[in-house]
């Protein structure tokens, strides 16, 4: 039996994605054990805890980019990475998981750009975005505006800082249209000065309404922006609950402990970031 604390708490929206169960090891290494959570529409989760934790997986399992071991994952109240058939549920084929994922953005810790193409042929690459022909070019430059990033249209990867490639990277995962935006320690990769651009554009984006899970460090961002917090500690949810609680004023001494160990790694630059 689980001793994660239960999540699936009266959302005021209507449940956007929903977990039931999750379980998942590598070996005979646990990562996730019965993992539960729901997620409302317009809600920011934020996903907070030492590596190893389990986040990263979490986040996997949600995108069905890897399959649980048990359990099963609900988005829009649709069972992802199964098919229904004769009252027998079995593994759905790539194309279906493909269909079934096709309104869920992932930002990744790194920012998987292709090194060939330009920024703009980078945002343009978007399944989203194929064959509207001069439709395309035209939103994808509108969502590198909105990321600060107009002026780089005509720019390759490389000559980018690593803030602006992350930039790019969430410009063409927003040309998808999604209507849920999971993302992977977006700040992870980045020298310290760079993080603060990547997280002003993340708050403009969970100030539209758009529903994001975010796996982070960023204390004063999770704090600031999220409508929850989950603390996550060797494949369990320790803690959950709104920032004020679950940040500053948390209940389990595994959480405090993490926290505490955070705030002295942090100076003071760290905890003024957006």
């Amino acid at each position: 039996m689980s001793n994660s604390p239960s999540v699936s708490l009266e959302k005021k929206g209507a449940v956007v994605l929903r977990a039931r169960r999750l379980h998942k090891s590598y070996d005979h290494n646990v990562v996730l054990q019965h993992i539960d959570l729901d997620v409302a529409k317009g809600e920011v989760l934020c996903l907070i805890g030492p590596s190893g934790s389990g986040k990263s997986t979490l986040l996997r399992l949600l995108a069905t980019l890897e399959s649980p071991d048990s359990g099963l994952v609900y988005f829009n109240d649709m069972p992802l990475g199964i098919v229904e058939k004769g009252g027998s549920l079995y593994a759905a084929s790539e194309k279906i998981i493909r269909q079934q994922r096709d309104r869920i953005g992932f930002v990744f810790q790194q920012f998987n750009l292709f090194p060939h193409l330009t920024v703009l042929q980078n945002v343009m690459l978007a399944p989203r975005l194929q064959g509207m022909s001069g439709q395309a070019e035209n939103k994808a430059r509108a969502l590198l505006d909105r990321v600060g990033l107009g002026h780089k249209v005509d720019d390759w990867p490389s000559s980018l800082s690593g803030g602006q490639q992350q930039r790019v990277a969430i410009a063409r995962t927003l040309a998808r249209d999604p209507e849920l935006i999971l993302f992977d320690e977006p700040t992870s990769a980045l020298d310290p000065e760079l993080v603060s651009d990547v997280l002003a554009v993340m708050t403009d984006l969970a100030a539209t309404g758009i529903t994001m899970v975010v796996a982070t460090h960023e204390m004063q961002f999770a704090r600031r922006v999220a409508s929850h917090v989950a603390f996550l500690d060797k494949g369990h949810i320790v803690e959950y609950g709104v920032p004020q609680q679950v940040i500053d004023a948390p209940q389990q001494p595994r959480t405090r402990a993490f926290l505490q160990q955070i705030s002295s790694m942090c100076d003071n630059d760290c905890l003024s970031r957006v």
